[in-house]
């Protein structure tokens, strides 16, 4: 796997990960990160159910704290498209966007915008010193298209 948090290309395992953030290593949270980064942008009932088809029992509790735990320590990112339950993903630290379909919620990770954009500049900062934007676009993919 590569590791693009910070723009860190190193190779680092799942294990690697949660040491260097401070988590105890459990077969539950190795689990809960293999299926996020199987699965980018699931759900946190479709990771349970990843998770419990991996290593049996797992509350869904548990899940939801893994879950919580990783996005807090940056291992994961959390996304909520409007109307959507949260979603999950591995790819953390590029300021990526998605874009969303309104008939079926396929999501697709969209690379950030390059030279002007001036959309994703604030008209008034309010003192903030601004590093990052979070652009969902949304439309019908070619399946719903039909």
């Amino acid at each position: 796997m590569t590791d693009t948090r910070d723009g860190d290309l190193s190779e680092e395992s799942f294990e690697q990960q949660l040491r260097r953030c401070g988590l105890q290593v459990t077969a539950q949270r190795l689990a809960v990160m293999e299926a996020v980064s199987a699965a980018p942008h699931a759900t946190a009932e479709e990771l349970t159910e990843s998770v419990r088809d991996k290593i049996g029992s797992i509350s869904r509790q548990a899940v939801y704290d893994t879950l919580g735990a990783f996005a807090d320590k940056r291992l994961i990112r959390r996304i909520q498209p409007s109307g959507s339950p949260a979603r999950f993903e591995d790819r953390v630290g590029d300021n990526h966007h998605h874009l969303v379909c309104r008939d079926c919620s396929l999501i697709f990770d969209i690379d950030c915008a390059v030279g002007e954009t001036p959309c994703l500049t604030a008209d008034d900062d309010h003192g903030f010193e601004i590093d990052e934007a979070e652009v969902v676009y949304w439309g019908r993919c070619p399946d719903c298209l039909g």
